[in-house]
């Protein structure tokens, strides 16, 4: 949607495809997170634009890029109400979704049915994904395109509330028909991320109203063209904590809320599953030191994640000198540093250091705390 006063020219497009995606440049490159018990991680993006409304590629080349970028689901949700090319493919918001299934299929990815139902503020857009007829959600009415939704079973959840299309000042606001969809149970969730869009009101919304938090790519244009992936950038995604693979299973998981979002380097999520990515991704040495005033102990901490961790002091320990900031970054390993300045006390000493997680956000840009524990002996 947020491509509409873009001039689309789909011919140097698809050119621009073939060549990104000729040869060698056609390798997947997952994001490494630990498994947390009793679930499976899946990388999805549930908000995914073809040339059947208003998107620039092919339903193929959605499927093609989102396995080059580590993806394992992907949802085809075209507008509804929006197609400036009808007059190039037929319209049918089925069609994507039958053409990205064939391709999904050699490649081992999950695609689900979906549409989004493009409406002014308010109530605003929203998808609904596991659909079985987008058609039938073409509607003059848009509570009739919800209630349809919701005869098919459909997860439903709300795009990019703070979107300046139709909030300019990009704040994204709670309307009486929000409360009617929800007290009517029309929609189970919200994009918190967008592209390259947070919103830390919908943010809150999720934690307040137990809402699904959603991270998509909105992808309109090529992926490349987008996301610059050789100089470290990747899309928006949603991680979706499944207990069984499959449609089922990850519609059980969205309608659960147990829903994890990477955008940029920031994981954002319900601390129960935040806390446990974490506690797999880090780990470090808890070796017994021997310390005398103005001496240091160097702890080697390690990231088995491809995410890396930002962790700021959240407290004091007397008479130890902690660092204020440390970064961990993916797949590396870093020195934690303490440093003894009071020479008063001997024997072992426990020691419990308060940090934030900086880039794991738990509310709206808030940090997660975590206590790392040293033995040390003071001599």
């Amino acid at each position: 949607m947020k491509s509409f006063l873009r001039t689309v020219r789909i011919l140097p497009i698809f050119l621009l495809f073939f060549q990104s995606v000729s040869g060698k440049d056609r390798t997947r490159d997952p994001v490494r997170l630990p498994e947390i018990p009793g679930y499976t991680l899946l990388a999805c993006d549930l908000h995914l634009h073809t040339v059947f409304s208003d998107g620039a590629v092919w339903p193929s080349v959605r499927v093609d890029e989102a396995w080059r970028n580590g993806l394992d689901v992907i949802a085809v949700t075209d507008h509804l109400e929006y197609n400036p090319h009808q007059k190039d493919v037929v319209l049918d918001n089925n069609r994507p979704y039958d053409i990205a299934l064939e391709s999904a299929a050699m490649v081992g990815l999950t695609v689900i049915r979906g549409a989004e139902i493009t409406r002014k503020m308010p109530p605003g857009h929203f998808n609904a994904i596991f659909l079985s007829d987008a058609n039938l959600l073409r509607t003059e009415d848009w509570r009739d395109a919800f209630r349809e939704a919701e005869k098919q079973k459909a997860f439903i959840f709300w795009n990019h509330p703070g979107w300046k299309g139709q909030q300019p000042d990009g704040k994204a606001r709670w309307y009486p028909e929000h409360t009617e969809l929800l007290e009517k149970g029309l929609f189970q969730g919200i994009e918190i991320v967008n592209e390259y869009d947070y919103y830390p009101e919908a943010h809150a919304w999720c934690l307040e109203k137990n809402l699904a938090m959603l991270g998509n790519s909105d992808i309109h244009d090529p992926v490349d063209v987008m996301f610059d992936y050789p100089a470290g950038e990747h899309r928006p995604m949603t991680f979706v904590l499944v207990r069984q693979t499959g449609l089922e299973g990850i519609r059980e998981a969205l309608n659960s809320c147990r829903t994890v979002v990477y955008w940029k380097d920031k994981i954002i999520g319900r601390e129960e599953f935040l806390k446990p990515l974490f506690e797999g991704s880090i780990r470090w040495e808890r070796r017994k030191s021997a310390l005398k005033k103005w001496e240091s102990v160097h702890i080697p901490i390690t990231n088995d994640s491809d995410i890396d961790v930002f962790l700021s002091l959240a407290g004091r320990e007397e008479g130890f000198f902690l660092p204020g900031f440390i970064k961990v970054p993916a797949n590396r390993t870093v020195l934690f540093e303490i440093k003894r300045t009071s020479g008063e006390g001997t024997g072992m000493r426990k020691i419990r250091i308060p940090y934030k997680v900086a880039n794991y956000w738990i509310a709206p840009e808030q940090g997660m705390p975590v206590t790392f524990e040293f033995e040390v002996g003071l001599e």
